[in-house]
């Protein structure tokens, strides 16, 4: 299994093993047109390229099938982007897909291109949210949920 912090190269170097936009110790936002205050990223990856597990920086791990499901509720319900987690009404959702092997064999992506995970737009509604994503004080996505933790057998006794 790898660490979420292992797939990301601390240098500021592109890591080309890693996602695309894995920078700097943090999955990029990139960015289109400023005047449209438009960010497209990925809200979480679950399988690296070469298949490796993903744990995020508290420790855990959203497998594929949990990952689209949340996916889901979330364009079905929800579809509001906020600020750290705090404030509401900061952006709305335009752009979500999940990548699932599955879904990457049927349109043509060849394996090992992508990785499986959640890519995500917004169109950000807040000029002063967007002047932080723009500067870098807002670098990446943040997804937020509730879940049960639940230990995982490692295969090595623990």
């Amino acid at each position: 299994m790898k660490k979420f912090s292992d797939m990301i190269q601390k240098s500021g170097e592109p890591d080309k093993n890693a996602p695309s936009g894995v920078i700097k110790g943090r999955v990029a936002i990139t960015k289109s047109d400023d005047d449209k205050m438009l960010a497209f990223g990925w809200a979480n990856v679950s399988l690296t390229v070469d298949g490796e597990t993903i744990e995020d920086y508290q420790g855990d791990i959203i497998e594929p099938e949990e990952l689209e499901n949340a996916a889901y509720n979330f364009v079905e319900l929800y579809r509001e982007g906020g600020e750290m987690h705090e404030r509401g009404g900061a952006a709305v959702l335009i752009e979500s897909v999940v990548f699932t092997e599955e879904k990457m064999k049927a349109i043509g992506i060849p394996e090992g291109t992508l990785p499986v995970g959640w890519w995500i737009g917004f169109k950000v509604l807040d000029e002063d949210v967007w002047e932080k994503v723009k500067n870098g004080e807002y670098p990446m996505f943040s997804i937020e949920g509730e879940a049960e933790r639940v230990e995982v057998d490692n295969g090595n006794g623990n």
